[in-house]
């Protein structure tokens, strides 16, 4: 495994565990980091969530407002020179992949509809 991809999973992991044992925003309790992109310089880290069952404004005004506090605390746990600038971005792929899966369900349905008649 390379250098960025090693950091990208330390610093999932850190974030992770910070919105289970240190966040204490009730906005965040159901959120799920699901993947980070950290760029070459290690300057900047995208950090990608998704979420169950709740107002995505506000757990994006939750994620805003605990930045800061994540990236101090990233740079004190994960060994870097710099501590990246993290940007939150939403993962739609839980979101794709249901959809895709109800699709893939309902032409089930009418397919043994047909074949019923």
């Amino acid at each position: 495994m390379d250098r960025i991809k090693r950091i990208n999973e330390m610093i999932k992991r850190e974030i992770s565990t910070m919105l289970i044992e240190e966040i204490r925003d009730p906005r965040l309790k159901f959120v799920t980091i699901t993947g980070v992109e950290t760029s070459k310089d290690l300057q900047h880290a995208k950090v990608f969530y998704s979420f169950l069952g709740q107002d995505r404004a506000g757990v994006e005004e939750a994620l805003e407002k605990a930045r800061g506090f994540v990236r101090r605390l990233v740079g004190q746990r994960v060994v870097m020179r710099y501590t990246p600038e993290i940007q939150f971005y939403y993962d739609k792929t839980i979101e794709y992949s249901d959809r895709i899966e109800q699709t893939l369900e309902e032409i089930k349905r009418r397919a043994a509809g047909e074949n019923v008649g």
